[in-house]
């Protein structure tokens, strides 16, 4: 016999029998009439071959099967019943569900120390599972639960994914103690004239800075390409390599290397990030307490973006007097750079290729 092929509410009605030795009796505790729950009571018999309840005068006395089953069943519909009220009724202090969150490196270091924090005294039973979902798999996995919350950087997706933008922050670059080419800033010539290193799960292809220079018709000499942030900043800290990397995941290795930290000698990029979930899991109460939560971490300092502006302002400066400036001078918004006409280390084509978020946004955070 396959589960698929009983009615569960069948249990409902043996429970009911047994617990109130009557048929009426458990009738009004079910609110059903007598015939009901003797219609329900001869489609369980037929289904188990077994008489389950013998009549004694007013009162069902249950069978040897029955007896040997009852204290099973009664703990499936418990389960049963307490998973729903969970469900509908949300107390992160009794929960003991697993979520399934697919992170980056650097999210892992930015997000867990947090989270788990928070859980700790929130939600003492809850747990987490970190993995790094490949995008073009994400969305299968969000929709057959495999994966509760992912954290990607914006990509497109079907309407059956919800996603909601998290922040945004500007790329530094970190070079060791005592860096002989660097003396205090670090202008655009002395970056692009060093040799640097490239941070990425994947084997190939270009990183969002890499497709930002080109895109400026600049380009950088990588000598390696690492899968860790944290190895690759101890390769900085033994050697004169660069590692350009978001400025928060910068901040939080910089105590353990010692290694100094300077702005990108340019006004752009800056790496984005959107929290994504499936339309099944939109109005769970767990899912959607651990979204917030995830959102609270993640919530922009007081004063950070006053200097974030202020960075992006001098940052403006410094690159309007590296790059020369267009034949056709054009105003510009803000953050936005003219396109130089010539640089040591310039690609031939010109690097003037349409740049749209969607195409760079595959080669970020990698």
């Amino acid at each position: 016999m396959h589960l698929s092929q009983v009615d569960l509410n069948l249990f409902v009605v043996l429970e009911a029998i047994y617990r109130e030795g009557n048929i009426t009796r458990a009738g009004h505790q079910l609110n059903l009439t007598q015939p009901a729950i003797s219609h329900a009571l001869k489609r369980l018999r037929d289904l188990l071959q077994d008489p389950l309840f013998v009549r004694q005068g007013a009162h069902m006395m249950p069978t040897a099967f029955t007896q040997n089953m009852i204290d099973q069943v009664r703990q499936a519909l418990q389960i049963l019943e307490v998973n729903l009220v969970q469900t509908y009724n949300f107390v992160p202090e009794h929960s003991r569900r697993n979520f399934h969150l697919s992170l980056w490196e650097y999210l892992e270091t930015l997000i867990l120390p947090s989270l788990l924090g928070r859980l700790a005294h929130a939600a003492p039973g809850m747990s987490i599972t970190t993995s790094r979902v490949k995008r073009r798999d994400l969305e299968t996995e969000l929709a057959s639960g495999s994966v509760d919350l992912a954290i990607e950087i914006p990509m497109t997706t079907s309407d059956r994914i919800r996603q909601k933008w998290l922040w945004k922050e500007p790329y530094v670059v970190i070079a060791r103690q005592g860096h002989p080419a660097i003396a205090d800033k670090l202008d655009l010539e002395t970056y692009l004239e060093q040799r640097h290193i490239q941070v990425s799960s994947r084997r190939l292809g270009p990183t969002l800075i890499d497709v930002e220079l080109s895109r400026r018709g600049l380009r950088r000499l990588v000598v390696l390409r690492s899968q860790h942030t944290f190895s690759a900043c101890m390769v900085v800290s033994k050697t004169d390599l660069l590692l350009t990397l978001p400025e928060r995941h910068a901040q939080l290795l910089h105590p353990a290397l010692r290694n100094r930290v300077h702005r990108f000698p340019l006004p752009a990029p800056r790496l984005e990030a959107a929290l994504y979930w499936h339309e099944s899991v939109e109005n769970d109460p767990a899912n959607r307490w651990l979204r917030e939560e995830i959102e609270k971490i993640l919530a922009p300092v007081p004063g950070a973006r006053r200097k974030v502006s202020n960075e992006r302002r001098r940052s403006s400066q410094v690159a309007s007097s590296l790059i020369p400036q267009p034949l056709i001078p054009q105003p510009l918004k803000e953050g936005q750079a003219r396109s130089s006409t010539s640089h040591p280390r310039r690609d031939g084509a010109g690097g003037r290729r349409n740049y749209k978020r969607s195409g760079a946004a595959r080669a970020r955070a990698e």
